[in-house]
């Protein structure tokens, strides 16, 4: 008969021999991961795995909140001032580039270290070349899209330009409807027609006059307006195509946006060619200031992208309200912007339609034979 002491030495000697085994299951699986059961599969580290972490959905709205109200505001500046005016298709260029450089940091970050992140991102772009295709087509349109809201910018003041730019919400329920078939409620049906009313009220205000530079050319409601309107056109497509590319794939965001920026550097390139007849002078009237807004545009893009993944269309309407009435605070103080009644009540209309269409109705408890 076993003493108590053999037992428990015997138990140890077990436990031991049980924890080398599993860890060398471990170490067999990480280095071949064929070997491991789909349960394991689950459990183990995907750089597009959900993180579960409230405040960054929070902060991101936050800071989206203040880019958009601070970008809109800083073309409109950025186009009216009486200096050397700078290429606007110049600054889009820049600004896919310092995306793309952000984006391949984030993916060495991602995957770990440098050479695991080249090697991630050789296979992702060049190998699966089919797949980095599909990206090309929202490229292109996002390059036209940022080029045709610095024409809107340059003709609209940043108040009515913010506000019309709402427009996007209706198109891409459009092509949401037309591309993914989704059905809308009526409600939503309502808040697109309350929209609609909204920015026909902001256009037909007295917006006061433009402040003029001798920089531009005589400005034109009409020509910001068509501007903004192709602008929403093309982003409310763009984005449906794109939420469909993410979707049907299990390639992370910042890998995503690096095919993004690669595929857009050359349509923006051959954008300024068109444009400018040549590379020559791509910096002419770059200053501080220019150089801060290309830094807000990336930053744009790549703020949008967290925010798709962590937060709500609640929230994300009341970034974009908040955005507004900034816009429209600071344009009385920097760009004598006239705020009218009809301009007031046309933004309402706008920010209540936001709020509408995003409005998601609680589900009802189901109620069972034991309910009081």
């Amino acid at each position: 008969m076993k003493s108590t002491n053999e037992i428990n030495l015997q138990d140890k000697q077990e436990t031991s021999e049980d924890i080398q085994e599993e860890a060398t299951v471990t170490v067999e699986t990480q280095l071949n991961p064929e070997n491991m059961d789909e349960d394991k599969k689950s459990q183990t580290y995907s750089p597009n795995k959900r993180v579960n972490y409230g405040y960054i959905k929070y902060v991101s709205l936050a800071v989206l909140t203040v880019q958009n109200a601070a970008l809109g505001l800083s073309m409109r500046y950025a186009r009216t001032r009486d200096v050397e005016m700078f290429y606007s298709s110049a600054a889009v260029l820049m600004a896919e580039i310092l995306k793309l450089a952000i984006c391949i940091v984030l993916v060495m970050n991602e995957s770990g270290s440098i050479i695991r992140g080249s090697r991630t991102m050789y296979a992702t772009v060049i190998l699966n070349f089919k797949d980095t295709l599909h990206v090309c087509v929202p490229s292109f349109l996002y390059v036209i899209q940022n080029n045709l809201l610095y024409v809107s910018a340059s003709n609209l003041d940043a108040a009515t330009y913010q506000v019309t730019y709402q427009l996007k919400l209706l198109t891409t329920a459009i092509f949401a409807v037309l591309v993914l078939k989704r059905r809308l409620k009526k409600w939503q049906w309502c808040a697109l027609g309350l929209l609609v009313a909204g920015i026909a009220l902001v256009q037909l205000s007295s917006t006061g006059k433009a402040k003029d530079s001798s920089n531009l050319p005589k400005q034109s409601k009409i020509l910001g307006f068509g501007a903004a309107l192709a602008a929403c056109f093309i982003s409310g497509f763009a984005g449906i195509y794109f939420e469909k590319v993410l979707k049907e794939s299990d390639i992370s965001v910042w890998m995503r946006n690096v095919q993004l920026s690669l595929a857009s550097i050359p349509f923006a390139i051959i954008t300024h060619v068109v444009n400018n007849g040549s590379m020559t002078n791509l910096l002419k009237g770059f200053d501080g200031f220019v150089w801060y807004l290309v830094v807000l545009q990336a930053a744009g893009g790549l703020i949008v992208a967290v925010v798709v993944k962590y937060a709500d269309n609640i929230l994300k309407g009341f970034a974009t309200s908040v955005a507004i009435i900034i816009s429209c605070i600071v344009s009385i103080y920097i760009f004598d912007f006239q705020l009218t009644v009809q301009f007031a009540i046309g933004t309402i209309f706008v920010i209540g339609s936001i709020f509408l269409y995003g409005y998601v109705p609680k589900k009802p408890e189901t109620r069972t034979s034991l309910s009081v």
